[in-house]
């Protein structure tokens, strides 16, 4: 009998493993595509009814703050993927509960009338499935509040060595004073195949009662940082712009918060590779009588500031990593700031120091 053939045969075991690593990234493939969707536009919020003051008053000063937490993921220490870093999930989920109730004690140390919440995980593998806003309920018992999911994307298999995983994330607000009703925008993101790797966005507005039978009307937006181009920056400020156009027409008072992926001090072009997120805020493209909260600053006053966000490529190191300011507000012209100012955490419970902002209406 003869032996031929009785040995491994090689190429056909690579063959076979080619193959089936072939067939496990079509099927994945199609997962994802078809389990992408995007988040319902123009969604009526629920609204969990727990202040007892039914509005706000003229001439009575308010504070708000904007604060990205960063999915309770980013300890000093913490570097990112998608911006040169090792990590896609947080640490543990000790870590991310710690993050967490500390971020939270800054925002309840600050005692905002308003507080608008970005990047807070409901349900996701990146921060071990821990719903960060109980604990935000928690602390902010007595406010109204609601949350818009901003994404509820399907199982990101990469990086292969720590796949980043399933995510259910919202953007949240909670204001001291009855909310009367908020609503979920999408922004335009994206077409084509960019679409499965730019996350969905979104803003939501929230109507707050002014004594004067109009609305304080709440903005809480977290723009697109990775994957978007000139025309998907443009189109999501021209979108927000104009809804926030309209309301002042009819009237109301505008105050427009959170994470604009844009760096918010910067006037001109900046020369040279910029990354995505971190483009000069394009001023000319808000309508008239609206400006940025920090162009209504001293130099001095704005000179002097911490910057709101730090780069992820390293570990946090005040001497070395890069900063920005991303966050901030928007406000239009019936509205006085009286006091604006970049609280100074050191990136303790997130890449994001949060923004304060001390204001009332005018009469």
């Amino acid at each position: 009998m003869s032996q031929e053939g009785t040995g491994i045969n090689w190429k056909k075991i690579m063959k076979a493993t080619l193959g089936i690593v072939l067939m496990g990234l079509i099927v994945y493939f199609l997962y994802v595509v078809l389990s992408y969707k995007r988040v319902k536009d123009n969604q009526p919020l629920e609204i969990q009814q727990r202040s007892a003051v039914e509005s706000i008053r003229m001439g009575e000063v308010y504070r708000v703050m904007t604060y990205n937490i960063g999915f309770g993921a980013y300890t000093p220490e913490y570097t990112f993927f998608m911006d040169g870093g090792k990590r896609s999930i947080a640490e543990s989920k000790d870590s991310v509960i710690s993050c967490i109730q500390g971020s939270a004690g800054v925002a309840r140390g600050y005692n905002p009338d308003f507080l608008l919440l970005q990047e807070v995980d409901l349900d996701a593998t990146r921060s071990y499935h821990v719903n960060q806003k109980e604990y935000f309920d928690g602390m902010f018992s007595e406010y109204d509040n609601q949350a818009a999911v901003i994404y509820d994307s399907p199982f990101l298999f990469y990086p292969i060595w720590e796949p980043h995983g399933k995510s259910l994330s919202a953007i949240v607000v909670y204001s001291r004073y009855q909310i009367k009703s908020a609503i979920r925008r999408s922004l335009p993101i994206s077409e084509g195949i960019k679409k499965y790797i730019d996350l969905d966005r979104c803003y939501s507005k929230s109507n707050i009662p002014v004594e004067n039978g109009k609305n304080l009307c709440l903005y809480n937006v977290h723009l697109s940082a990775y994957g978007n181009d000139n025309i998907i920056r443009s189109a999501q400020i021209e979108m927000l712009a104009n809804d926030m156009e309209q309301e002042y027409l009819a009237g109301n008072y505008i105050v427009c918060g959170g994470d604009f992926n844009h760096d918010l001090l910067e006037k001109e072009k900046v020369s040279g590779k910029v990354e995505s997120w971190a483009h000069p805020f394009p001023r000319k493209e808000l309508p008239e009588h609206f400006s940025l909260g920090v162009d209504l600053l001293s130099d001095e006053a704005r000179n002097t500031q911490v910057k709101s966000s730090r780069s992820n490529d390293m570990p946090y190191d005040p001497r070395k990593t890069s900063v920005v300011t991303l966050d901030g507000f928007i406000i239009s012209d019936n509205i006085e700031i009286m006091e604006y100012d970049v609280l100074d955490v050191s990136f303790n419970y997130s890449d994001h120091n949060p923004v304060t902002m001390s204001f009332k209406l005018k009469v």
